[in-house]
């Protein structure tokens, strides 16, 4: 099978599974997903909570988790990581960009988060994690429809035209309340900083707390005019 022919193949895919399994659960979901794909399916987070990656561990013990370490993270997401790979049925894979942030800072300048937050973004983020799929056909994220406009459409599987692969959002038609309740009901760890107001936890430079009737992820990019870091549109 070409290139491009595999790549038909896993977007005709993935647009049948998107209608099948709308209304299926999301460990039904994963389900799919891990036997469909087996080792070239993993999981990726941002570590705001291991969620996903315990619905994933129930599909297929010891499933890859994949994180993105942009070097500008907060102390309480990382030690978030730690933990997840220390008590979870899950093998954690860090992601690093090419450059340190002091390699960075060298070559752009320091802050290039506040003067070119998109281009920080594709330094640290996009370009590591399109590099770390590249051994992988699918992948699972944690979005969810209830969490902004800009995800109010997103597919439990659909097409990741830009790293051709299969990218699946198992909890996208969860809301919070579903979240807390499974985070309660399997005992999920969850970064500490989702009890200290900020609900949707980047880079410690671009996140701030939400103020009470703001969506979850108004504290990203505050004033920037950017909602999102360029992995997900």
């Amino acid at each position: 099978m070409t290139t491009v022919d595999r790549a038909d193949h896993l977007e005709d895919l993935a647009t049948r599974a998107g209608r099948e399994l709308e209304d299926a659960s999301a460990l039904e979901i994963l389900t799919w997903a891990t036997d469909t794909f087996g080792d070239k399916f993993a999981v990726t987070s941002s570590m705001e909570d291991a969620v996903v990656a315990h619905l994933a561990s129930r599909a297929r013990p010891g499933v890859d988790v994949v994180f993105l370490d942009t070097g500008y993270h907060f102390p309480e997401t990382i030690g978030t990581r730690d933990a997840v790979a220390a008590v979870m049925d899950v093998n954690v894979l860090t992601l690093t960009p090419k450059q340190t942030v002091a390699e960075q800072d060298a070559e752009y300048g320091p802050k290039l988060h506040d003067r070119d937050p998109d281009r920080c973004c594709a330094l640290r983020k996009v370009a590591p994690l399109e590099q770390g799929l590249k051994a992988y056909d699918a992948w699972a994220t944690g979005l969810r429809r209830d969490e902004s406009p800009t995800r109010a459409n997103t597919p439990v599987v659909g097409w990741d035209a830009k790293r051709q692969k299969v990218k699946v959002s198992p909890i996208a038609r969860w809301t919070q309340d579903d979240v807390d309740a499974y985070v309660a009901e399997h005992g999920v760890l969850t970064n500490p900083l989702l009890m200290d107001g900020y609900p949707s936890i980047g880079c410690a430079p671009c996140t701030r707390r939400v103020l009470e009737g703001e969506d979850a992820r108004a504290g990203r990019w505050a004033g920037q005019g950017k909602t999102e870091c360029g992995i997900h549109g």
